[in-house]
């Protein structure tokens, strides 16, 4: 099972950051995908990641298993790794 944290996507639009259309950051364990929606069907919680300075990045975490829907820019997260296809 993988862990995830899903962060608004705060430089959509700049080079390499995806079309104005990709708000989301998706982290799986340390790999980052922009995608433009995101459907989580298991249990989630709120999260912040930094130092603690004033600098911290409030995240939406949860744990699972991820398929990409290129076509459509969709990460869906869900309890089961059955059909899972990149």
């Amino acid at each position: 099972m993988n862990k995830y944290l899903i962060r608004f996507n705060k430089t959509r639009g700049l080079p390499g950051r995806g079309s104005l259309n990709h708000v989301w950051r998706v982290f799986e364990n340390e790999e980052e995908y922009i995608v433009k929606n995101v459907i989580i069907n298991v249990p989630s919680q709120s999260e912040t990641t930094g130092n603690g300075q004033g600098n911290e990045d409030w995240n939406i975490a949860c744990h699972g298993y991820m398929t990409v829907d290129e076509k459509t820019g969709t990460a869906t997260i869900n309890s089961s790794e059955t059909n899972k296809k990149r």
